[in-house]
């Protein structure tokens, strides 16, 4: 963060941190009941602008949620507020709630939305482990089941993630990887699974987790790369018996797995299609995205 004060934008103004408070009375803080994304921006151009501005409305018109904006509004917002906030290389949190209601779950309550961005500067979330790779376990806590909730819905109410995080920490590791209510492979607690088999690459359906925009970027990069893509079901056994093991996610970005419930993962780490498929993360993110700097235009 430059010397500049953080400003957060809220319900259509930039104000200072220190000022930006919501109602003890919001739904989203009573509730979970609103949406959100992450979203980053590398070296003054925004990443994937359009799919996660698209994926927060489809979140919150799925929870019938109206954002009091257009999306090129919400669109010039973001772009604003990391522009106000000096910033070059940041991770932006979009957070659209019910807003102001009473103590009962009633939305009708809840006249207009709160709109929240924040733009601050992220370091690599994993250090230096992107080089040696990082250690997941399984949580006992199963992803809920897509007919109780749709997982293409990212709702504020993160409980389900947070409570295999919790598992994560306590084990020591880096990461939890979710079951579905099959006992099949479904995701991390903020990231995507993929993987490596004979050369392949593999990644569970999308019926079962969020529609990741990282995950949608690697698939289409390994079919730039000529690398085999597939979505199948992976059962635990095959999780521990893979070649290679990646997680993907907008501030995992593309992270190589060493090892999972003990076990140590393929021959090396990162393995080399992991490595290829980082490289070519990195790389499409140093030339594509939406500029901040008008002179960048």
């Amino acid at each position: 963060m430059s010397e500049r004060e953080q400003l957060v934008y809220l319900n259509g103004e930039l104000v200072p941190r220190e000022e930006a408070k919501i109602s003890v009375y919001d739904h989203g803080f009573l509730y979970g009941d609103g949406v959100f994304e992450g979203i980053r921006a590398y070296d003054g151009r925004i990443f994937k602008l359009d799919e996660h501005v698209d994926r927060l409305y489809d979140s919150a018109k799925a929870i019938m949620l109206d954002i009091p904006m257009s999306k090129e509004e919400m669109k010039e917002a973001i772009i604003e507020t990391v522009r106000a906030n000096g910033l070059r290389d940041a991770y932006i949190r979009v957070v659209v709630s019910r807003g102001e209601g009473d103590l009962g779950l009633d939305p009708e309550k809840c006249p207009e939305p709160t709109v929240v961005i924040i733009a601050e500067p992220m370091e690599p979330l994993y250090g230096d482990l992107y080089e040696k790779g990082i250690e997941v376990i399984t949580a006992s806590v199963r992803r809920i089941p897509p007919d109780a909730l749709d997982p293409k819905i990212k709702s504020c109410n993160y409980l389900n993630n947070i409570l295999a995080k919790i598992q994560a920490n306590l084990a020591g590791a880096d990461e939890a990887i979710m079951l579905d209510h099959e006992g099949y492979v479904c995701e991390g607690t903020g990231d995507n699974v993929f993987v490596v088999e004979d050369g392949v690459v593999y990644t569970p359906p999308e019926d079962t987790i969020l529609r990741g925009i990282t995950r949608a970027t690697v698939m289409e990069l390994c079919e730039e790369l000529g690398i085999p893509v597939e979505e199948k079901r992976i059962t635990l056994g095959e999780l521990y018996a893979a070649d290679e093991v990646f997680l993907t996610g907008t501030a995992a970005e593309v992270a190589p797995v060493r090892k999972v419930d003990g076990r140590r993962i393929g021959k090396e780490c990162p393995g080399p299609i992991t490595r290829r498929i980082m490289e070519a993360f990195r790389e499409l993110t140093r030339r594509e995205g939406t500029p901040v700097y008008e002179d960048e235009v």
